[in-house]
Parts: structure tokens; sequence; C-alpha cells
């Protein structure tokens, strides 16, 4: 079960692959040349995005077979050479994409231009925002240098990090045993399991924890210098800006999450008390099976599940989740070398996505595959656009992954006996919690890393200390305040992102938006499949605001959050009663 890149390039010996490095450099140079020629401006524009949707296209299956082939296999010497060539082509790749800008920035009526020509009107909106970020590009003559500095800088120290994660080991009972692997046993169904795993994982951080702070520190404070140098006042307007997102969203959604953290915390305590704990629930704990959850699942058997979960909704994204499983798009089960958690990279130009998990059998793991082939299924409805309209914002790139959460466990509730369906509710909640609280947590850890960066460089101390405060202004008395987790900082990948700050805030956007988006399918049935795989297409055509009304959802909106957090909260008061009934 390890996903097959051979249909992107059989090896980094494939003359494919050389030849399509060796051509990076002589499309850029003919794009540079287009963007300053003094031809007339439409067939300039027309050009120029054939040709740098040809450049980006040659890059992704490039950047992508390497990045798959490192995020399984941490120490493979050829990708990592790979990767440091091409990482030094991103520079130009960069620049090339400045350049444009800054050409879409001196253009005097864009609008005139994109609906004279259909191929500027199919690329509209990127070219719209091109003109936009042209007020973001860096200095041209400082441009190349703080680029390559980021090389040695904040990237060095993002695959530094990820070298560290997939590399780590952790003595579980007398075993070395990969990081994933430890984490992983939090949804073991022996509770001495999970309470000695969580234990062998925070040991095993002090091998590890002062090389990931200077990761940390040093891409934070890397971001503190680009955003200045982008003309941004702070990382998250750049990244909200980045995002296609505005700080009136933002701030509904986070005033929505603050009124309904004391019902999450509800069920903490409800879940703490049906295990056992007096006092909120131990952090080894969160992730721990109830009721019938406490079975494990074969991969054929996940499968079946899916598949049998999506038929009634949708037909055809049934057959694309079986043809996912049988053609090795999905590289299942933990292993040494390989990166933790789960994640979904699409490669346009070629129609296909490939997705990695760490499998270890829980219910959590089918809704975890879920998740991933919805990131897929979104990459499908968007293979006919331009590549230039498929870069979709972080806070819509979870639409599609929470919507199938949701039909997931809708469907399987429709049949279940009522342990397995007690066990279901429970697992949708914990998911929920860990998209609304945990993600919460996390955000207000960023934002404090990032604000005392710019004093000093934090100490492993300081960002443990930093972590706790967040989880306990986030969790509050739902978790065991002796037994919370002070190195999620160590082992979230999303920190990391060089060019993704705040990564955490999208997916809770995502389950909420989500969630309204399937109550839009409850009211319409079949109906809305099309409407839904339009809405999928649309993502990366306008900015979140747009793409949501065009749904018939207000994100300004604090109540429109109120309204998708009401229903966990009726989840939240059914869980309770059955707990009080066990």
């Amino acid at each position: 079960m390890q996903w097959d890149l051979t249909v992107i390039y059989a090896s980094f010996e494939d003359p494919a692959f050389k030849a399509d490095f060796e051509s990076l450099t002589p499309r850029m140079n003919t794009l540079r040349e287009t963007l300053a020629s003094d031809r007339q401006e439409l067939a300039l524009l027309e050009t120029a995005v054939d040709q740098i949707s040809d450049l980006m296209n040659a890059f992704t299956k490039l950047y992508s077979f390497t990045q798959l082939t490192l995020a399984t296999d941490a120490t493979h010497a050829a990708a990592g050479s790979a990767l440091d060539k091409l990482m030094e082509k991103s520079v130009d790749l960069s620049r090339c994409q400045s350049a444009l800008m800054r050409r879409l920035g001196a253009v005097q009526d864009l609008d005139a231009l994109i609906t004279a020509s259909p191929k500027l009107t199919a690329n509209g909106f990127a070219l719209r925002s091109g003109k936009a970020h042209a007020a973001h590009t860096m200095d041209e003559a400082l441009e190349p240098w703080l680029l390559r500095m980021s090389l040695s800088g904040g990237e060095a120290f993002s695959q530094l990090r990820d070298k560290l994660d997939a590399t780590h080991l952790v003595d579980f009972r007398g075993e070395a045993i990969p990081l994933s692997a430890a984490r992983a046993k939090a949804y073991d169904p022996d509770p001495d399991v999970r309470r000695e795993a969580y234990q062998a994982e925070l040991k095993s951080y002090d091998k590890m924890a002062l090389p990931m702070s200077y990761c940390l520190n040093s891409i934070k404070a890397e971001a503190d210098v680009l955003k200045e140098a982008r003309h941004f006042d702070t990382i998250l307007n750049m990244t909200l800006f980045e995002s296609n997102m505005d700080r009136e969203t933002l701030d509904a959604m986070l005033t929505a999450i603050r009124e309904y953290l004391p019902d999450f915390r509800r069920y903490f305590r409800c879940k703490a008390k049906l295990l056992g704990h007096a006092d909120g629930l131990p952090f080894y704990d969160l992730f721990a099976p109830v009721g019938g959850s406490a079975r494990t699942y074969t991969v054929e058997e996940a499968r079946q599940i899916l598949i049998d979960a999506f038929t009634p909704f949708n037909p055809e994204m049934a057959g694309f989740i079986a043809n996912a499983f049988d053609n090795a798009w999905i590289d299942m089960f933990p292993r040494k070398g390989k990166g933790g958690g789960a994640f979904c990279a699409g490669i346009h130009c070629l129609g296909i996505s490939r997705i990695l998990t760490n499998f270890a059998g829980s219910y959590s793991d089918i809704s975890t595959l879920a998740h991933e082939l919805g990131h897929a299924w979104h990459n499908h409805c968007m293979k006919e656009l331009p590549v230039l309209m498929t870069d979709y914002p972080m806070p819509l790139a979870e639409t599609a992954s929470i919507f199938n959460e949701t039909v997931l466990i809708h469907e399987a509730l429709k049949t279940a006996p009522d342990d397995m369906a007690f066990a279901l509710i429970e697992g949708e909640l914990m998911e929920a919690a860990q998209v609304i609280v945990d993600i919460y947590s996390r955000y207000l850890f960023e934002t404090e890393v990032i604000e005392t960066r710019k004093d000093h460089t934090l100490s492993v101390d300081e960002l443990k200390d930093a972590m706790l405060r967040a989880q306990d202004t986030a969790y509050g008395n739902g978790l065991a305040k002796d037994l919370r987790h002070p190195y999620m900082w160590a082992c979230k990948t999303h920190y990391y992102f060089t060019g993704a700050h705040f990564y955490n805030f999208p997916y809770a956007f995502g389950l909420l938006f989500g969630k309204g988006v399937f109550s839009l399918y409850q009211a319409k049935g079949s109906a809305f499949v099309p409407e839904y795989n339009r809405l999928l297409a649309s993502c990366g055509s306008d900015t979140v605001k747009n793409v949501a009304a065009s749904a018939g959802i207000n994100v300004h909106s604090v109540d429109f959050w109120r309204s998708s957090l009401a229903v966990v909260r009726e989840t939240i008061n059914q869980f309770e009663d059955l707990c009080n009934k066990r």
C-alpha cells in the first residue's frame, strides 16, 4: 500500500525528469523577454499567460515528484539533491511571477483587456489578483537576494524540521518506533498503551526539541522580515491577503468560536467522566475510542466503507474513491523515514492526486482518508480549468475535505447499532473539537510566538509555556491541567511552512463552512451535487467572501458561524445525554 509516483517520472534518472528540469531556465528567460517587450498589451498578456502556465506545470511536476519522494523517505539522497536544485529554480520562478505582477500593475484598464480576450477571460481572476499583488512585490533590486537567502534560512529550517520529524524514534516498551506510530497509539483501545505512548512521546522530545525550536524561531523571524519587504504590517494580514480572505471574516468566525468554547469543554468533561477521569480529560485520552469504535479495520474494509458512504451522494465520487485505492494513489502505513500526519497533493497537469496517511486501523483513520479524498475530489473538479485558476486559498481548501467527513458520518449513522452510533457521534465530536478547539489553541500559540520573536529567540521552555497557555485558554477545564501537551509545536508541520503562516484557522473555517455547505445538500438533495462540484471548481476564481456568497452564505455574519456551531452544540447535547445514561 505505497503510492505510485512513476506516472510522474520513472526515477530521478528518467530522461523526462532531466529534460523538464533543463527546460525551466529557457522557459523563464522567454517569459522575461515577453514581459520586457513593448508589444501590444493584449497580445503580450495572452502570450505571458501561456508561458507562465507551461512553466508552472513543468515546475509542479518536478517539485511534486521530489517532495512526494521525500515525504516517504526523508533520507532519499537523489531527492534531496533534486530539491536543492529545484529550490534554486524556485527563486527564479518567484521573480518571474513578480515580474508578471509588476507588468499587470502597470496596465491601465486590465478589465477591458480581459473582456476582449477569451483566453484572458478564462484566467480573469488570476490576472486581477496579480494586479492587486503588484503593490506587495519586493523591491526588484532586493528580491533575488532576499529569496536566495531564504533558501539557506527559512526553507532550510523547514526541510530540517521534516527530516527531524521523519527520522525521530520513540522508545516505546523497549522498541524504537517512528514518532508517527507513537502518536497513532493515541487511538488504541488499551488505556495503558495510550498513556505509556504519550509519556514515551513527551520524553522523546528531549532529543529533538532544541533543533526544532531553532527551526521555528528562524522561520518566524524570516517571515517578519519578508512581510516588511512585501509591504504588509503584520504576518497575519499577509496571510489573509494571500488567502483572498478579509479580517472581517476571520473576526466573525473567531467571535463565534470563543462563544462556543464552553460547550466543547462540556464534551471533554463528559468523555473524561466516561473514561474514569475526575478532573478533565488527559491529553492522551483526547482520541480514546469509546463504544463500538474500539475495533480496528483493514484497508479493504476502509475502502468499502467509503465507497458505500459516497455512492448515495454521488456514484461518480464513489468510483473516484475506488480508483484512488486501486491505482496506488495512497501511501497508507507509517514506516521509518516517512513523515507523520496526512495530506493530499494534486498534480493538475496530469489530473491526478497523491494521498499520504498513516493508517492504524481506527475509524478516525477512515475519516482521515475521507478527508484527504475530499481534497483529491476538489482537485478533480478543477482539472479542466487553466492552471492559474486552480490555486484556491487555504480557507476554501478545506471545504471538500470537511464535507466528505460529514457525508461519511451521516451515512454511517443510518445503519449503525446503538453502541457503534455512540462511538460515531463521539468520533465526530472528537474531530470537531480538534478543528475548533485545538486549532484555536494553535492560532493563539502562533500569534504569541510571532509577536515574541520580534524581541528575542524563544527558548524551548518558552515555547512549551506558550503552548500550555494556549491550550489552557482554548481547552479550559476540559483538559486535565497537568496532563496537556507542551510539545505540540514540535510535532505539527503547519508551523514550519515558509509560504503559509497561520495554517490553523483555515481548518476551523473549513469545518464550519463545510457544514454549512452540507446543510444545503440536505435541503436540496441530489440536485445539489452539480452545484457542489461547481462551487469547488470556483474556489480559485474569486475571493472567499464571494465564493461563499455564490452558495448563499455570508461569512461576514457572526450568525452564520453561530449557526454552524449550534449544530455541533446539539451533537454535544446528544452525547452528554448518552453519557449520562451510561
